[in-house]
């Protein structure tokens, strides 16, 4: 007999509809002739917590700090154990084993440390699957691998989730009892992705807080030209007072130029064009959906993945969402017109954009060598009545199909043009941007350009028409939203100050996964370090005042987000597992030496922002929740999500 373990219920279920034989329902499994078709429920084992290893360990104490297992357990989740015990009674009667995970690192943990820890010790065959469509199954199933080709990726996540353990359960018993001794009262989570992204918003909130406007000033003139009529703006020399980017802070030169400017002539001293070519933008991946729909429709990172998921799970219109990859397979373009046909025509808007596709094109989209164990979201193919979808679900879907049809759009052309007139002795600037080919900008809404100049003649004469100053303040930067937040975690280089760790961090994935971000951003709600305000991300006084309380590194993200580099090195250059590890454990101890509750007790005191919203009081000390569940990893899982 041949097991198959899926990931969970809807993917062995597309599993065992793509067999030969018609399925037939058994408890926790499918059976189609010689082949059985089980599934996790995710994850069905979790890390064991501290009194596992010690019973003593149950109750919280600072001097038993850092705890570091010799021997790592596992064991099974209370909902999980029927699961189990079906599985571990297929797996007697297996001849051979198929493990069906997600393609991808956690999902190579969550159906392999299940094969171990049940004891299968004979070989075990891979099954990637990306796209539950019926014939994308099939191929799959043709194309079975030797699991051993993704030891590296079972060893990456394996070392991820004992280095949460090690730093969740650790710092978050340290700073939970610090912060009782300075008069908190509940549990105070630490976490090695969780917390950085809330410096991120606790810094972002301190310098809104603490920003002082300045006045600068600007000064337009409309001149007519052989052609038409433009506005330009005034270019201060070094004589008058500027800021850093060249503002005037000074109205009256520009006052009194402003009195004189009327009627005077001047001449356009030099003129440059030049003519760009912009591809449409590629498929997205995961957190680039996510920010276009938090942008354009108004929703959380989390209600975007629950949508996916959906669409992926329920309605089988999109290729596997959890996706971090914005390139398509090479094989996906021969089938892209019927797979667009079928999930489009329904829509009047999709089949708007249909219409104007051109299927000879190839766009850079489809490229293997950019393809990993998973490809850019795309539509299935099957058939989408947006009708039967709920409104968010068909929002999304539009956008997902959008951005694979726009591969078969041209190139936007523009012309950007750039003027410098000379009147009156000063200098002034205009630009302006013309289209020469739409190409695949209808399909989207974009920010408004500058509109095209005149025609114009370098050399030629013009005349100020009238002339303006505007006062101006400089603006604090804008609060964190889902859309800008999970910007930030893809783009964390942009946030170190160190240049040789900022050009590390460009070639890394940046804080947290394309699976956790949106439960990292719910987690910190939940726990009351954040709060939305309108579309705002807020820090709240607690989330304030644990930032503050913690050594920097702990709540900055260069630590994390190379942790993160050094365990796609484990998955992909097959690096060893143990120097990561022992690396994690010295910084923790380093971290552990800062704990301090008087540092506690002022930041408490001294914490500003909103106050979190009520929440269920944390259980207590020394539970097993509060010593594993609640230790800042992050170990929620719903719709099939990964545990960050």
């Amino acid at each position: 007999m041949r097991l198959i373990i899926a990931e969970k219920p809807s993917l062995a279920r597309a599993i065992a509809s793509a067999l030969p034989t018609s399925p037939r329902r058994e408890e926790g499994a499918l059976v189609a002739g010689d082949t059985v078709v089980t599934w996790c429920l995710g994850h069905l084992l979790e890390q064991a917590p501290p009194d596992a290893y010690d019973p003593a360990l149950k109750t919280w104490r600072l001097d038993s700090l850092p705890i570091l297992p010799d021997h790592w357990k596992l064991m099974p989740r209370p909902k999980a154990r029927g699961q189990l015990a079906v599985i571990r009674r297929l797996l007697k009667s297996a001849d051979q084993v198929v493990h069906a995970g997600d393609p991808d690192r956690e999902g190579q943990l969550l159906v392999q440390e299940v094969i171990e820890h049940l004891g299968w010790k004979r070989d075990v065959a891979r099954l990637l699957v990306s796209d539950l469509n019926p014939p994308a199954v099939k191929r799959a199933l043709e194309r079975l691998e030797d699991n051993r080709r993704y030891a590296p990726l079972y060893r990456a996540a394996q070392a991820r989730a004992r280095a949460d353990w090690l730093y969740g359960i650790n710092l978050t018993r340290a700073w939970t009892l610090i912060g009782r001794q300075a008069g908190h009262d509940g549990v105070l989570s630490v976490g090695r992705v969780q917390t950085p992204v809330l410096g991120l918003v606790v810094r972002r909130d301190a310098e809104i807080r603490d920003f002082e406007p300045r006045p600068f000033f600007v000064l337009w003139a409309d001149l007519a030209v052989s052609r038409g009529q433009l506005r330009a703006w005034w270019v201060p020399g070094e004589t008058h007072r500027l800021d850093d980017q060249g503002r005037l802070l000074d109205r009256a030169p520009a006052a009194e130029l402003a009195d004189r400017l009327p009627g005077a002539e001047g001449r356009l001293d030099s003129l440059a064009s030049r003519d760009k070519r912009q591809a449409a933008p590629l498929p997205y991946s995961l957190s680039a959906l996510q920010v276009d729909a938090a942008r354009r429709h108004g929703l959380s990172a989390k209600a975007v993945l629950d949508v996916c998921q959906r669409l992926y799970e329920r309605h089988q219109l999109i290729t596997y969402p959890r996706s971090d990859c914005r390139y398509l397979p090479e094989e996906h373009f021969a089938n892209a017109q019927r797979t667009l046909n079928g999930a489009c025509r329904s829509d009047e808007t999709l089949n708007r954009w249909l219409a104007g596709a051109d299927f000879s094109r190839r766009s850079k989209a489809w490229d293997d060598k950019k393809v990993g164990a998973h490809h850019a979201l795309a539509p299935t193919g099957k058939p989408a009545d947006l009708g039967r979808l709920s409104r968010q679900e068909a929002d999304v879907f539009r956008l997902i199909a959008r951005n694979v049809l726009a591969q078969f759009y041209p190139a936007l052309q523009t012309r950007e043009v750039k003027a410098e007139f000379l009147i009156a002795g000063e200098r002034f600037r205009a630009r302006g941007q013309e289209i020469l080919e739409p190409g695949w900008k209808p399909l989207f809404t974009t920010r408004d350009e500058a509109p095209p100049l005149p025609p114009l003649t370098e050399g030629e004469s013009c005349r100020v028409e009238q002339a303006g100053v505007e006062d101006k303040e400089t603006r604090p930067p804008e609060h964190f939203t889902d859309a800008s937040l999970i910007k930030a975690m893809m783009n964390i280089a942009r946030y170190v100050d160190d240049p040789a760790i900022r050009r590390t961090l460009r070639d890394s994935d940046g804080l947290g996964t394309e699976a956790t971000r949106a439960g990292i951003i719910e987690t910190l709600l939940e726990r009351g370090y954040l709060v939305r305000e309108g579309k705002s991300l807020k820090a709240t006084r607690l989330g304030s005042a644990l930032i503050a309380s913690l050594p920097d590194a702990a709540g900055r993200p260069e630590r994390t987000a190379q942790w993160e580099q050094r365990l796609a090195n484990i998955a992909e250059r097959d690096d060893a597992p143990a120097p990561f590890l022992d690396g994690l454990i010295d910084d923790l101890r380093g971290l552990l030496g800062h704990a301090d509750a008087e540092r506690m007790r002022h930041a408490l005191g001294e914490a500003r922002g909103p106050e979190a919203k009520a929440r269920k009081p944390a259980r207590g000390r020394g539970t097993k929740r509060g010593g594993q569940r609640r230790q800042g990893k992050g170990t929620r899982r719903s719709s099939g999500g990964k545990r960050q």
